[in-house]
């Protein structure tokens, strides 16, 4: 079973069944920025939806000698390209999808829908409601990640109208307050109106599952 540990703002870890860990946008720990706590175990995948600084500590954690790390200049190399790609020796299947609000230009950012282990994972990036939104629906998608700060990203109640586009079994909010690893506050405002919401604090495994 994928095991998730939320890293706090819009930084991620995942540990597949096979053992293997990935991390998505690491800069955050959960005790704050300058700590490297989450970050013990060395990566085997390293996923950066764009190139804003608290998005892009590659550096963070040890890699592997096989590790790689994919950002978004690789999936979306240009205008028209989102690229899926097979990592892990085909364990896990990383597709890009469009990205972009009022701080994030479309060129420069991506979503990721990560198939592990009988899952798909949307981990959308600093995004607000776009056009592919809809089709997302059709990705059958167990967790989405939006973002909900409401400042550099999306209101809570904006990604609550984005959690029932995308139709995900657990919606989950992240990036709640700029540089912080989380704010209750603006969780709970997520929660109240997003269907099948689910709140993950920084720090405490998950496990992720179809139900």
């Amino acid at each position: 079973m994928t095991t998730l540990l939320y890293l706090g703002h819009g930084s991620l870890r995942l540990t597949t069944d096979a053992g293997k860990t990935i991390y998505i946008d690491p800069f955050m720990s959960p005790k704050g920025q300058d700590s490297n706590e989450g970050y013990e175990v060395p990566a085997d995948l390293v996923l950066v939806t764009h190139q804003h600084f608290d998005h892009t500590s590659i550096d963070k954690m040890l890699h592997t000698a096989e590790c790689v790390v994919w950002q978004n200049g690789d999936a979306h190399p240009d205008a028209e390209t989102y690229l899926t790609k097979a990592f892990l020796n085909g364990s896990v299947e990383v597709q890009a999808v469009e990205a972009y609000n009022h701080h994030h230009r479309k060129e420069e950012c991506v979503g990721y829908v990560v198939r592990v282990d009988g899952l798909a994972l949307f981990f959308s990036g600093d995004t607000g409601k776009t056009a592919q939104m809809r089709k997302l629906a059709d990705s059958n998608l167990d967790y989405a990640f939006l973002p909900c700060d409401g400042i550099y990203t999306m209101t809570p109640e904006e990604a609550a109208e984005c959690a029932a586009l995308v139709g995900a079994r657990h919606n989950v909010p992240v990036h709640m307050k700029p540089v912080e690893p989380y704010d209750e506050s603006v969780a709970q405002r997520f929660a109240a109106l997003a269907p099948n919401s689910l709140l993950v604090r920084p720090g405490v495994p998950t496990k992720l599952s179809k139900e």
